[in-house]
């Protein structure tokens, strides 16, 4: 019923406590493609050692690295759920996460829908801030606004067709909110915390300056917006990040 897409690159420290987190989920109609972006440590092995015990679990490998975007799509094309999870190689969920928002969904008959998640703090364990997001959110909203964490997103492939993420070494989780909103769909919260987003991985979390430039460069190349437009809506971007740190 759901397929769970997950891009791996040098997480072997990370994903076992990701795949167990799946593994643990209270509903079970699901399977588990890992995506393996040609990592240079023991990721795969380890993927691969999870799969070996359980048949819900797809280990594919990438024939080169092409980041995570090309990783996801990867994962999408040999997805034959109903419905679209997605979960990084050091993140992790609530045993209920599935099962709540997907009877969510089934009784609203929403498209996409997301929810609130907390920092985990990967150096010492601890949770931290706990990311609010917008209980409702349009494609204009989505420009205006990055607070939808892909870890919490899940998607009614039949509303949504098939779709792909821009092949973008950033924002291209928010752009493909945009691309199946702008039909006119409106996403909406599941409103509770059911994810954890781990920060300190060096090697997949960027800092705010970086996230801040990639935005401007999303509104300028990948929408192609003009510089006043581009300004209004980077004006609201700035505004909702600052909200999201108090």
């Amino acid at each position: 019923m759901i397929s769970i897409i997950t891009p791996a690159f040098n997480t072997e420290k990370y994903i076992g406590e990701t795949i167990k987190s799946v593994q643990n989920q209270t509903f079970r109609d699901w399977e588990l493609i890992i995506v393996d972006d040609c990592s240079t440590d023991n990721t795969i092995d380890v993927a691969l050692s999870f799969a070996k015990l359980d048949n819900r679990i797809r280990v594919i490998k990438a024939i080169s690295n092409g980041g995570v975007a090309k990783a996801r799509n990867l994962g999408l094309e040999n997805a034959k759920g109903e419905y679209i999870a997605f979960v990084d190689s050091d993140d992790f969920w609530k045993p209920t996460k599935l099962q709540k928002q997907f009877a969510f969904m089934q009784e609203k008959k929403y498209i996409l829908t997301y929810t609130d998640f907390q920092i985990f703090r990967s150096l010492d364990g601890t949770l931290g801030k706990v990311i609010n997001c917008p209980d409702r959110m349009t494609a204009n909203d989505i420009l205006k606004n990055t607070a939808i964490g892909c870890l919490t997103v899940m998607i009614d492939k039949k509303q949504a067709g098939e779709f792909r993420m821009p092949n973008l070494k950033h924002t291209e989780d928010n752009c493909t909110w945009f691309s199946i909103l702008e039909k006119g769909y409106t996403a909406y919260k599941y409103p509770e915390v059911l994810s954890f987003y781990r920060v300190g991985n060096l090697s997949l979390t960027n800092n705010k300056g970086k996230c801040a430039k990639q935005q401007w460069e999303t509104y300028r190349g990948y929408y192609q917006f003009s510089i006043a437009k581009s300004i209004y809506y980077y004006i609201w971007y700035a505004i909702n990040a600052i909200l999201r740190r108090f």
